[in-house]
């Protein structure tokens, strides 16, 4: 959505569109890409980053997941599993 209310036309959105519909900030939207964790196309010869509308929403999705999943491993018997360190479990010795 863009700041006029109306929806943006076509099928790619610019980092100023996502920033705005995920309400972060430019510099963040343009990590994100950098990174690739938002996955995005150079258009042009001065390099201008555009989303597909439809990867957004998938990663938008995706990140609803992540957070369902972390909450229901957070509910879990299985988060009070002792720390894993360097593949191996680390206990407490045993008193005894």
């Amino acid at each position: 959505m863009t700041s006029s209310g109306a929806e943006p036309v076509g099928r790619f959105l610019t980092l100023g569109d996502v920033a705005e519909i995920l309400r972060i900030s430019l510099s963040e939207a343009s990590d994100l890409v950098r990174s690739g964790e938002l996955p995005a196309i150079r258009i042009s010869s001065v390099g201008v980053w555009r989303v597909e509308r439809d990867v957004l929403e998938s990663y938008i999705e995706a990140k609803y997941e992540e957070a369902r999943r972390l909450n229901l491993w957070l509910q879990s018997d299985f988060a009070n599993i002792p720390e894993l360190s360097g593949g191996r479990v680390v206990r407490e010795p045993h008193r005894g």
